[in-house]
């Protein structure tokens, strides 16, 4: 069975996201990835319904991309900090290891190189 990825980026605010989320979602493809994309959900809805759509995208997933910019971005600040709360493997664009963590109130750190990641707040 292929590996399930979520998209996770800008989207509000960002009028190239559709072509920017798809650009990804067709890389990873070819690496044979299941891609889980949010982009594809109508306009119109309100912030909460979602990101509880997102949150079952997410469930669903093997592991969790980050595209650049989702350190301006409420939603992919709050799909961040899901993904550390239920320790899904996320990747986020400074570094390429599958796996970050977080000891309690710390930094995130990878796993493998040891890289830290600030916490933006928006």
């Amino acid at each position: 069975m292929k590996t399930k990825i979520y998209i996770a980026g800008k989207i509000t605010g960002d009028p190239e996201y559709k072509a920017k989320f798809e650009a990804a979602a067709e890389a990873y493809k070819k690496k044979g990835y299941t891609v889980l994309n949010p982009s594809w959900m109508p306009q119109g809805m309100r912030p909460a319904d979602y990101m509880r759509i997102c949150f079952a995208m997410i469930d669903t997933a093997d592991v969790v991309a980050f595209m650049p910019g989702y350190e301006t971005s409420p939603g992919a600040q709050l799909e961040l900090q899901y993904c550390l709360y239920t320790d899904k493997s996320v990747r986020l664009p400074e570094c390429k290891h599958p796996v970050l963590i977080r000891e309690g109130n710390g930094p995130i750190v990878c796993n493998q190189c040891g890289a830290t990641f600030k916490e933006v707040k928006i």
